[in-house]
C-alpha cells in the first residue's frame, strides 16, 4: 500500500489515489493529414507539358524546355524550370561570318605586298596574336548569346542580362504579378524563322521584361499564360507555397 507523506492529515489505512489514475485522459481523435495535389499533377501545368512536348533537350538551345542540368544563383531548391529561352541561332550568324572571316584573314595575308614589309621574325607572332585576338572576339559573343536568357519556372519569371563576365543584371517577377504579355515580330527574318520579341508587364520592381528575338514567341505566350491561370488557381484553393 503506498504511504502518505502528510501523516497528520491522512489515516493509515487510507488508500492514496494517484493524480495519474484518478482521472483518465481523452484521447485524441485521428486527424488525417490534409494532403495538397502535386502542380505537376494539374491539369494546367499538363496543357504547359503539352505545349513544349517537341522541344529539343540539347543544352545549347535557343527554346530549352524542362532542363535536367540547367540552373541560376537564386533558384530554390524544389522550384521547377519549365522553360529557358536565349535568342534566336539566327541572330549569331553576323558575328560568326565575322569570326570566320579573322579565322582566314592570316592565310591570304601574305599575298598582300604591306605583310612582307615586316621582318621575317615578326609574321609568327604578329599570325599568333591576330588568332588569339579572333578567338577572344568570338568567345565574348558566344558568352553573350549563351547566359542572356530568360527563364520561367513554376514561381517567376526571370531576366539575366550578361555584359561580360563581371558584368550582368539580372531582373524577376513572380508569375501571379504578370499583368499583360505582348508579343512582337517584325520583318522577314523573324517571320521566316519564327522569332521574336516579348514585352511581359508587369506589377513587380521592374515594370517591362523585354525579351527580344527568342524562338517560337507564340508558343511561350501560350505557356506563360498557362502559368498565369495555375497560380490564379492556385489562389483560390489556397495552394500557395
Amino acid at each position: 500500500m503506498p504511504r502518505a507523506s502528510d501523516l497528520d492529515t491522512i489515516a493509515p489505512d487510507d488508500v492514496i489515489v494517484s493524480p495519474s489514475s484518478s482521472k483518465s485522459k481523452p484521447k485524441k481523435k485521428f486527424q488525417p493529414k490534409k494532403t495538397i495535389s502535386c502542380s505537376k499533377d494539374l491539369p494546367y501545368r499538363q496543357k504547359v507539358y503539352q505545349l513544349l512536348k517537341n522541344s529539343t533537350k540539347s543544352s545549347l538551345s535557343s527554346f530549352l524546355a524542362r532542363p535536367k542540368v540547367f540552373t541560376f544563383d537564386s533558384r530554390q531548391d524544389d522550384e521547377e524550370i519549365i522553360l529557358v529561352l536565349r535568342r534566336h541561332w539566327f541572330t549569331n550568324l553576323s558575328w560568326i561570318i565575322i569570326a570566320l572571316f579573322m579565322f582566314l584573314a592570316p592565310l591570304v595575308l601574305s599575298y598582300f605586298p604591306f605583310f612582307n614589309l615586316f621582318p621575317q621574325a615578326f609574321h609568327f607572332i604578329m599570325i599568333l596574336f591576330w588568332y588569339l585576338l579572333s578567338f577572344a572576339i568570338a568567345f565574348e559573343k558566344f558568352l553573350s548569346w549563351y547566359f542572356n536568357v530568360f527563364i520561367v519556372t513554376e514561381e517567376r519569371v526571370v531576366d539575366i542580362d550578361f555584359y561580360n563576365i563581371i558584368d550582368k543584371k539580372m531582373s524577376e517577377a513572380k508569375i501571379s504579378m504578370i499583368q499583360d504579355i505582348t508579343v512582337k515580330t517584325n520583318g522577314v527574318a523573324q517571320t521566316l524563322f519564327n522569332f521574336g520579341t516579348i514585352l511581359v508587364q508587369t506589377a513587380a520592381e521592374v515594370p517591362v521584361i523585354t525579351v527580344e528575338k527568342v524562338p517560337s514567341p507564340n508558343t511561350v505566350l501560350q505557356v506563360l499564360q498557362q502559368m498565369r491561370s495555375e497560380e490564379e488557381q492556385e489562389v483560390l484553393e489556397g495552394r500557395l507555397k
